[in-house]
């Protein structure tokens, strides 16, 4: 039987996942389709099909995604649950009834949510940045509105290529099909990238940003205390290098740490607490593998593989 603690956590995740999923579908039901703009992602390629062909975003959305999942389950597996068919589920519902309500359309007739013409150019800044911020949400909580998301994260399963760089590059290729469609210019094609860059560098920044590790050397004469409360109390590991002062060649021990960008602000009170005399040296890391922190990825070893699967069969 599932405790309270275990109930209110489901809860929290899928209403997580249902504010993410509303701020991702807002974006192109409030700001991108009434504005003409096609932006990337499976959604972008389904406005693009709409503008073509009047087929609803939300048909054509659900259709695609319904083979992108099969793939995703097949290359994943359990990465993919109950979590995604539900935003998948919602997205398309979003979809197709949000236009319906006039009063969350950015459009000239009504001014409440419309920039002006003057500042259409804030469109796709806020078009991108809400999309950014809906699929971050979703992404945090375990889930994905499928399409390009499988994709996504397909790669960024094998290689360490971020999720914003693999949607960038399908966007460029998508953006640039409504190009086919009459009475589409350059401009429209501009609208739409300016929505991809927003989106994409936004996107990196909310999940990459909270995963910044930092380097951290402390040189202080109270390294037992220090080592004791970090291992302990932060749950992180640390080195004890020797040193030697170049001008007074006394011996010293200096830690060696490295922690997530969001511990060290409790990592400088910790120091400032213990030895309010020691001296800090703090950079980034700009990749930091192993244990408590990335995995490794180097791509799919083929030959490597395929022995592997002969040695089974054998």
């Amino acid at each position: 039987m599932l405790s309270a603690k275990k109930i209110s956590s489901v809860l929290w995740d899928y209403c997580v996942l249902s504010i993410g999923t509303l701020l991702y579908c807002l974006a192109w039901t409030s700001f991108l389709i009434p504005n003409g703009i096609a932006s990337g992602g499976l959604t972008g390629a389904c406005t693009i099909l709409n503008f073509a062909t009047g087929i609803p975003v939300s048909t054509s959305f659900i259709i695609a995604n319904v083979f992108l999942l099969l793939m995703g389950f097949l290359i994943l597996g359990n990465a993919f649950g109950f979590k995604t068919i539900y935003a998948i589920g919602l997205s398309t519902v979003l979809l197709r009834y949000l236009p319906e309500c006039h009063m969350l359309l950015a459009t000239p007739d009504n001014p409440f949510l419309y920039v002006g013409d003057n500042n259409r150019i804030l469109i796709p800044v806020i078009g991108g940045l809400m999309e950014a911020i809906g699929i971050s949400m979703i992404f945090k909580k375990g889930g994905s509105t499928g399409g390009t998301d499988v994709i996504a994260l397909i790669v960024n399963k094998f290689w360490p290529v971020s999720p914003g760089k693999v949607y960038m590059f399908l966007d460029l290729i998508i953006i640039a099909t409504i190009l086919l469609l009459p009475n589409m210019t350059v401009k429209d094609l501009l609208f739409g990238y300016i929505t991809m860059f927003v989106f994409s560098f936004s996107l990196d920044a909310l999940i990459m940003g909270t995963k910044t590790s930092m380097q951290v050397l402390i040189f202080t004469d109270k390294e037992p205390e220090m080592s004791h409360y970090i291992l302990n109390r932060m749950n992180r590991g640390v080195t004890v290098l020797k040193a030697i002062g170049g001008y007074s060649r006394e011996e010293k021990n200096v830690l060696l740490i490295i922690i997530r960008k969001t511990q060290l602000h409790d990592l400088t009170k910790v120091i400032k607490k213990i030895d309010k005399d020691a001296f800090v040296s703090i950079s980034q890391a700009s990749d930091v593998y192993g244990r408590g922190f990335e995995e490794i990825k180097t791509g799919i070893d083929k030959k490597s593989k395929k022995k592997d699967e002969q040695n089974g069969d054998s």
